[in-house]
């Protein structure tokens, strides 16, 4: 018996960045990566900033990126609540190696902040997501 597909909405603290009917969803929590199937036993886990690969129930692939926050799973019901959420194709990459370059400079002197290198390791998932739309758009 086929099970209906998971209802999924990803919000942003200032948006609904995705919402749709999806077979699968990928993320990172802080325990390690997750596949959320349809009929998945409740859950509510931490994200870190990450990648979320989502398919949805017609076969499409999305991809965005988070900074982090909350996946809930329920009654066939995903929520991925985060402060910041970005759809892999608004990334503007060369914005995003840029920054990560800068960051990663003032890292490896050994003077980052907490709240930098948060941030870049959030410009690393949002590259990959970009970069993981960009490779699917050119195949």
């Amino acid at each position: 018996m086929e099970r209906p597909p998971l209802k999924v909405q990803v919000v942003a603290a200032d948006r609904e960045v995705w919402a749709g009917d999806v077979v699968n969803v990928i993320a990172r929590t802080t325990e390690g990566d997750i596949g959320i199937l349809p009929g998945h036993e409740p859950l509510m886990a931490a994200l870190v900033p990450c990648v979320v690969d989502i398919v949805t129930d017609d076969g499409r692939s999305e991809t965005l990126a988070v900074d982090g926050g909350f996946i809930s799973v329920a009654q066939g019901h995903v929520y991925i609540l985060s402060q910041e959420a970005v759809m892999g194709e608004e990334v503007t990459l060369e914005l995003a190696y840029k920054a990560s370059h800068e960051l990663a400079a003032i890292r490896d002197a050994g003077d980052i902040s907490d709240e930098q290198l948060h941030h870049l390791n959030i410009l690393h998932a949002q590259i990959r997501a970009g970069e993981k739309v960009q490779n699917r758009q050119s195949a």
